[in-house]
């Protein structure tokens, strides 16, 4: 399926929508007072280990301090060599992670007040520091490069089993000793010269971070990766993609620069957009961006899916909503289910949705429905660039599932808590509220207290005068008291106070 990239750049924030089919499948944002961190490189120092969860606390210059588990730390000795899991995915984005092979604490690889080389490989998510590595990985066009590994991998993408290993030789007959590399998505078809040119870049690159690696005390920013604009290209620009537009002439100059130095061949599809229409409103995807954060999403036929979030896992619901179907029962639900199947893959990748996922479909009584729906989800999952793992239908209905996270959300990135409800999606009711404060008064009114004061948001206040004033006139004939009720339009519906004379 043909690809299109999307740059919308203004002064407050850059918005990169990656569109298939006229669809946008992938959308990324970074703000000027809160870019990304991912891949940036840092000379860090160990301020705290913490034994129990083999792992400790670096600080790398930024408000907390960044957390570096212990299978992300590099050993210097071969048996730590790294185990590569993850050999055939996509590295485009992600930053690769590797376990060391024996049992070694965290405690016998670094001490605390020990400078590190290390690289963010996720951004700080909710309370959470940045998470860092040790294993350095510089991302090209066509390689990563992996200092002081020696390893060879190819993107899974690549799937033409010739191609895989035109690439794996050619490479093995440039790759420098001591080195790794990873074969992106972008070299299928690329030539030894375009691979020989991104190797002595990030040859480079890497030899400069190391001179300046002894000039920068701890704490202190080594190298910071490129900005979204440029990482689209980078990125983004494979095989598929048949053109990236961008509505900024400055950045659109930028690119081409950009693009001339170091990848030649891309230059006949970048194209700058010069109409007065914004650039995603021309192409029809706010809507999509909208949707995006909304809770419920509508499906074609009248059902209808509900996202919500947890701080432990997202939680996905499937419902029939409006569609009655024309035949049987079983009929309508795995239609309904199926049409889910294609929605719910389409909001993952587009609201980059990780860690654990629990999707609840319609509940199916035909095993045979059951393998087809699985089936479906998981075929539907492969367009996904992201690392995820896929667990069988349970016989509750439930599809299981992991995804790795490196960034925030788009509804986090997007949307902050609730002020009001502080997260829960909920607030307790007036009711509730007046019954809490009636048990307050009757409390201080046995203590001898002649003369109570209540003070509420006016929707309570309102209540306790008027529904609830029998609940009042109780206490005040019961204990000989006299309760006040006064509003204030300051408080929280939840908050109240009481004071007594």
């Amino acid at each position: 399926m043909s690809s299109e990239i999307l740059i919308n750049v203004t002064r407050e924030e850059t918005r990169v929508g990656l569109l298939e089919g006229g669809q946008v499948v992938e959308f990324y944002v970074e703000r000027k007072r809160d870019a990304s961190l991912v891949g940036n490189i840092f000379k860090g120092k160990v301020v705290k280990i913490l034994p129990g969860m083999q792992s400790a606390f670096v600080d790398i210059g930024l408000e907390k301090a960044a957390f570096l588990y212990v299978a992300d730390i590099k050993a210097d000795t071969d048996e730590y060599a790294p185990l590569f899991e993850d050999e055939e995915k996509d590295v485009s984005i992600e930053l690769i992670s590797r376990r060391p092979r024996c049992e070694a604490t965290i405690e016998d690889l670094i001490q605390e007040g020990q400078e590190l080389l290390v690289q963010v490989s996720k951004d700080p998510i909710g309370s959470k520091g940045a998470r860092v590595t040790s294993y350095i990985t510089l991302p090209g066009r066509y390689l990563v490069l992996m200092p002081d590994v020696e390893h060879i991998g190819i993107s899974r993408r690549i799937s033409d089993e010739e191609e895989r290993a035109r690439l794996r030789q050619m490479v093995l007959s440039i790759k420098p000793a001591g080195y790794g590399l990873i074969i992106r998505t972008a070299s299928e078809e690329a030539t030894e010269e375009d691979i020989r040119k991104d190797l002595e870049f990030l040859l480079l690159l890497w030899k400069n971070i190391q001179e300046r690696r002894d000039k920068v005390p701890a704490r202190g920013l080594l190298y910071s990766d490129l900005d979204l604009v440029f990482r689209s290209v980078r990125d983004l620009m494979s095989q598929d993609v048949e053109r990236l537009t961008i509505d900024s002439a400055e950045e659109y100059e930028r690119i081409i620069e950009f693009v001339k130095t170091y990848f030649p061949k891309l230059l006949d599809k970048i194209e700058l957009y010069e109409e007065t229409e914004p650039i995603f409103d021309a192409f029809g995807i706010e809507l999509d961006i909208a949707r995006a954060v909304g809770r419920k999403v509508w499906l074609k036929s009248g059902g209808y899916i509900v996202v919500d979030h947890t701080e432990a896992m997202t939680v996905i619901d499937v419902n029939t909503g409006k569609f009655v179907g024309k035949e049987g029962l079983e009929d309508t639900i795995l239609k309904t289910n199926l049409e889910a199947v294609k929605e719910i893959a389409y909001q993952i990748r587009l609201r980059n949705l990780g860690g654990i996922i629990i999707i609840d479909f319609i509940d199916m009584d035909k095993p045979e429905n059951r393998d087809k729906l699985f089936n479906a989800f998981v075929e539907a999952m492969k367009k996904d660039r992201a690392k995820n793992t896929i667990f069988h239908i349970s016989e509750l209905g439930l599809i299981q599932m992991t995804r790795k996270r490196v960034r925030e959300s788009l509804g986090r990135t997007l949307s902050t808590t609730c002020p009001y409800c502080e997260g829960k999606g909920f607030v307790k009711s007036p009711e509730t509220i007046c019954y809490e404060i009636l048990r307050t008064i009757k409390k201080l009114a046995r203590h001898g207290s002649e003369k109570i004061i209540i003070t509420a948001h006016p929707i309570v206040a309102e209540m306790l005068s008027d529904e609830e004033m029998l609940g009042i006139e109780d206490v005040e004939s019961q204990y000989g008291v006299k309760v006040i009720v006064r509003a204030d339009t300051k408080m929280h519906q939840e908050n109240y106070e009481v004071s007594s004379l």
